[in-house]
């Protein structure tokens, strides 16, 4: 691909096809001190304030920067390679990380160690990629003592609070409002189907572990829905077209929302797994249809409850687990209280934290 001159007009050649580049696309990226403040890259001008009627008077491409004088007097240089990275509409740094599919066979995976310099460091953006790559990362010797799982959630980004409060405690307890609050299994599912938006990753961190129960289980919903479009395209095709009705109740909360079980992007590719069959409701339906429906949950329960697709390990005290709950099912299995203690704390973050610390990184590593 490149940035090709005409008649001074502006052309992006991505090799199968030419198309001129709008010239008041071009100004609104003048880059110069008099347009862009340098700390914070926003614009020094309001766009819309400029004539719609800006022309290019001159242009020349020289080592691999295009400048321009429009005709409203202004002198732009701009780098060629920014101007084909926006073109492309791709972000470099996040969405064309590739997924790693796994299952079972999953065997090893590089953990990290937690040090004192850890955020501002090359390993957090390897942790950060590896956490991309693979949905979840853990990360080992991480302090336990005041809370600390909030400190280390906010290094990244900003916690996101919700009704269970900026942190939880995922310990068993008389009356709880959820079975995580319990010693029961918990089966393969993501968690908070019924908010808007869903929490895009959870992070978990091992206080206390002294149970020979109370295994992590870890599902790839990734992997399983391609599996699935591939071997049973009809149940595929419905579970990303039916949206269900998912809810929570609490004493002072009723939050509600609908998604597919399977969402998909304005490109039909996988965006999202929302899985939680305590909570979810079936919209009423012709029959022929909920037939297919209901045998197409049926299928995709089976595959997320398989020891096919399923991971299983024990966290020790001081390992932090960030996992992609867009992407990942969790789930434990049972433990016996009388044994000991197992306790872990829990909180939310979004992919606006992730990603702005991975771009914040990758700038300042020059990566």
């Amino acid at each position: 691909m490149k940035i090709e001159l005409n008649n001074n007009k502006v052309f992006f050649n991505n090799g199968s096809s030419v198309e001129e580049i709008h010239p008041f696309w071009l100004r609104e990226r003048a880059n110069g001190e008099k347009f862009l403040d340098k700390g914070t890259q926003q614009r020094l001008f309001d766009p819309t304030s400029l004539s719609v009627e800006i022309g290019i008077k001159k242009a020349q491409i020289k080592n691999q920067i295009l400048e321009i004088d429009f005709n409203d007097g202004v002198n732009s240089k701009l780098n060629i390679e920014s101007i084909a990275q926006e073109f492309n509409n791709k972000d470099n740094d996040i969405h064309s990380i590739e997924k790693v599919k796994w299952d079972s066979k999953l065997k090893t995976i590089k953990n990290f160690e937690f040090k004192q310099d850890l955020f501002e460091s090359k390993d957090m953006f390897n942790i950060l990629m590896s956490f991309y790559k693979y949905g979840f990362v853990i990360i080992k010797k991480v302090p336990t003592k005041d809370n600390y799982l909030v400190k280390f959630a906010n290094s990244i980004g900003s916690v996101r609070r919700t009704n269970f409060g900026e942190h939880f405690n995922v310990k068993s307890i008389p009356n709880p409002n959820d079975l995580a609050y319990t010693s029961l299994p918990l089966a393969p599912h993501t968690d908070n189907p019924y908010r808007n938006p869903v929490p895009c990753i959870q992070i978990l961190h091992c206080i206390v572990n002294e149970v020979k129960g109370g295994f992590s289980t870890l599902v790839d919903g990734y992997t399983v829905s391609e599996i699935l479009k591939k071997e049973n395209p009809e149940f595929y095709d419905i579970l990303t077209k039916v949206k269900v009705r998912f809810k929570f109740i609490d004493k002072d909360v009723v939050l509600e929302d609908w998604s597919e079980l399977i969402k998909l992007d304005e490109n039909k590719n996988f965006k999202q797994v929302r899985f939680s069959p305590r909570l979810d409701y079936v919209p009423m339906l012709d029959k022929e249809k909920l037939d297919l429906y209901y045998k197409a949950r049926k299928k995709l329960s089976e595959m997320y409850n398989s020891e096919k697709y399923r991971i299983e390990f024990k966290l020790a005290p001081k390992d932090l687990m960030m996992m992609d709950n867009y992407r990942l099912l969790h789930g434990r299995t049972s433990y016996e209280v009388k044994e000991g203690n197992r306790f872990l704390q829990g909180c939310y973050i979004d992919y606006d934290s992730t990603e702005g610390k991975l771009r914040h990184l990758k700038r300042k590593f020059n990566i």
